[in-house]
């Protein structure tokens, strides 16, 4: 039986959306309708990831892909210094994905 790193999240409920493919579309479509605000806009340091980013965030390093789904980087932990990233207000992702 295999275990999902994903199933115990203090923060988001998401059950078996949580970094789905349904879920990435959906935060993405939300960030570029406004429906799901951004908090903060981050341009990246040398060194930095965004499980470190999430982390400092959303106080769960594993809402990384939140952060790329907004931000439309793709499937990278570590993204070259300069890259843009939008944080998304997490309750909004949580709503648009729940």
């Amino acid at each position: 039986m295999a275990f999902s790193r994903y199933r115990n999240s203090a923060v988001l409920a998401l059950g078996k959306q949580y970094g789905t493919s349904t879920a990435i579309a959906s935060v993405r479509l939300g960030v570029a309708t406004g429906v799901i605000p951004i908090v903060e806009t981050i341009i990246v340091q040398e060194g930095q990831r965004l499980d470190h980013l999430a982390a400092l965030y959303y106080k769960d390093s594993r809402y990384w892909w939140v952060l790329a789904a907004a931000s439309d980087v793709g499937w990278g932990l570590q993204v070259p210094p300069g890259t843009v990233i939008n944080v998304p207000d997490i309750n909004a992702v949580s709503s648009a994905i729940g």
